[in-house]
């Protein structure tokens, strides 16, 4: 008999406490450290170290035609950007669905790092339209988040060095001295997605596990948290930063030659789709416009999915928005577990399980209003911070505003089904300042 093992994440400790894993990348990773609700709130009232995005699918993109890559698969504009800058990148195809997006570090003039890009833009290189060459990074690099409001004087703490030049989106190369007296090259790169203060460290992949200890220790005082999968997944909800594989699907069916390409590797993430909107993978799919990222789309040059763009542009049909469950309709949900026959599909407190072992990605349920469809929601959790059950959703235009009442169809295909009870609330949900328009310059 053969007896199947998964390792732990090489990329942080082992730590014997944990009880909880997760396996995101095919090892290992913990799933909560000192308890959901406690870490949900570090990223807003204090700090965070998480580490569980290892590998981060690191890509390697350079030669001389690597910008043109960029610029003919992107809806960014490439006009300004400078080494040691950063954009986020997305990548649609010609229906104007995204297929990929990420970031994109310039390192030198021709060469960009990626992140979450692959395998979508290892396919675009594979392709051989451009004087590009690509490599896969993955085993060589670690990426660590260090969030929330006191997550710059953490890093500062653990690099012995002020950071308050460096804005959104750019990144520099630093050192960390760990515990056995040297000091390890790192690059820091102030991004955050989910709304507040934050930053990534960057490096060697056998430094990673000396470099998650120094920014530990450098960030008790300023009572830092380790953040599980469970959290990492609810962030993006409240700071209302659709995520790929969480919130929405890459459109990767709708390419006969991707899908060749992939041969079959992408099959166990498609191949469970939870929630009221069942099987049908295309409502899992959405384009830039409805995402909310519709002011970086380029209206000059030629790139995939231009067409489509501006079409959508001229007259979207739907967009993002937050939802709040109705607090009694939720709780009826549970309450119906103790009466036999009448128990509705189970609903996770915390929130829609994301990365485990058993259970796929985007859990999506149809919204309605009467028994009209008009969008999809996903990303479901309980806001420790506001009390609220919250998702964000991709409705039509008509029923996207404010204060507007809709019904979730919670319960996949299959299982009693009920309708919930929500309000379209404000967008994004969290109202504290964002990265981008924090000066780092005036924090103490």
């Amino acid at each position: 008999m053969t007896t199947k093992t998964i390792a732990h994440s090489p990329y942080v400790p082992f730590d014997a406490e944990v009880t909880k894993y997760a396996v995101p990348f095919g090892d290992l990773s913990p799933w909560e450290y000192g308890g959901w609700k406690r870490e949900s709130l570090s990223w807003k009232e204090g700090c965070y170290l998480h580490g569980g995005l290892n590998p981060p699918s690191p890509y390697r993109l350079s030669g001389p035609g690597a910008l043109d890559l960029l610029r003919g698969a992107c809806i960014n504009g490439f006009a300004k950007f400078s080494i040691g800058c950063s954009k986020h990148a997305v990548m649609c195809n010609d229906r104007g669905n995204v297929m990929a997006d990420g970031m994109v570090l310039r390192v030198a003039e021709d060469e960009f790092i990626c992140y979450f890009l692959n395998p979508y833009i290892d396919y675009l290189v594979a392709s051989g339209r451009y004087d590009a060459k690509g490599e896969d990074l993955s085993g060589q690099t670690f990426l660590f988040q260090v969030a929330g409001p006191r997550s710059l004087q953490v890093v500062e703490a653990a690099i012995g060095e002020p950071l308050r030049d460096l804005d959104f989106l750019w990144h520099r190369e630093a050192s960390i001295e760990t515990n056995d007296g040297e000091r390890r090259s790192v690059r820091v790169f102030r991004l955050g997605v989910a709304r507040t203060l934050a930053y990534e460290v960057h490096g060697r992949f056998e430094d990673a596990q000396p470099i998650y200890r120094a920014l530990l220790a450098a960030g008790e005082p300023f009572g830092i948290e380790q953040l599980g999968m469970q959290v990492y997944g609810m962030n993006h909800t409240e700071g209302g930063f659709a995520q790929s594989f969480m919130h929405f699907l890459p459109a990767y069916s709708e390419d006969p030659a991707l899908m060749r390409f992939l041969d079959g590797s992408m099959d166990s993430y498609l191949a469970r789709l939870p929630g009221s909107a069942g099987p049908d993978i295309t409502k899992r799919y959405a384009n830039p416009v409805e995402l909310g990222w519709g002011h970086m789309i380029r209206n000059t040059g030629e790139y995939t999915g231009r067409a489509a763009l501006e079409a959508i542009l001229a007259q979207p049909k739907r967009r993002t928005v937050t939802l709040e469950w109705n607090e009694d309709d939720v709780l009826a949900v549970y309450a119906s577990q103790f009466r036999a026959g009448e128990d509705a599909d189970f609903m996770d407190f915390s929130a829609n399980p994301i990365w485990t072992a058993d259970n796929s990605v985007v859990f999506t349920d149809d919204v309605l209003v009467d028994d009209a469809p008009i969008g999809v929601s996903s990303g479901r959790m309980f806001s420790v911070f506001y009390r609220k059950m919250l998702s964000l959703a991709v409705l039509d235009q008509e029923h996207a505003r404010q204060g507007e009442q809709v019904e979730v169809l919670w319960g996949t295909p299959g299982t009693r089904q009920t309708r919930i009870r929500a309000t379209v609330a404000r967008y994004p949900y969290l109202d504290l300042p964002k990265n981008a328009e924090i000066d780092v310059r005036e924090l103490p």
